[in-house]
C-alpha cells in the first residue's frame, strides 16, 4: 500500500501529529532531524518501520526524496491496519 506524507523536519519530536483526509489522505510526520544529506529520509523510514512494527525493509520512500511531501511504499500491511495504527499514535 502507498502512504501519502508530509514531513516536517527539525521537530522538537518525531511523531505522527495529524491526519488530513482533505489533502489526499495525508499524514503529518514531524521528525527530530535536519533535512540534510537524507537524514530526515533516513529518520521517517526507520521511524515509520518501527511504529507499524515491520522490518525496515518493509517500507521504502517511491517518491519526494527531495520535498516534504513523500510517498512510502508499506509491504505486508493492509491499509486498514495502517490507518488504524497511525490514529492511535496521533498525539
Amino acid at each position: 500500500m502507498k502512504l501519502r506524507v508530509r514531513v516536517i523536519p527539525n521537530a522538537k519530536k518525531t511523531e505522527f501529529s495529524a491526519h488530513r483526509p482533505e489533502y489526499g489522505d495525508e499524514w503529518v510526520l514531524r521528525l527530530n532531524a535536519p533535512p540534510v544529506d537524507g537524514k530526515a529520509n533516513k529518520a521517517a523510514l526507520e521511524f515509520i518501520a518501527k511504529t507499524l512494527g515491520i522490518a525496515r525493509s518493509g517500507v521504502s520512500l517511491v517518491s519526494g526524496e527531495k520535498g516534504r511531501h513523500k510517498i512510502f511504499e508499506i509491504v505486508g500491511l493492509q491499509p486498514s491496519d495502517v490507518e488504524r495504527e497511525l490514529s492511535q499514535r496521533i498525539s
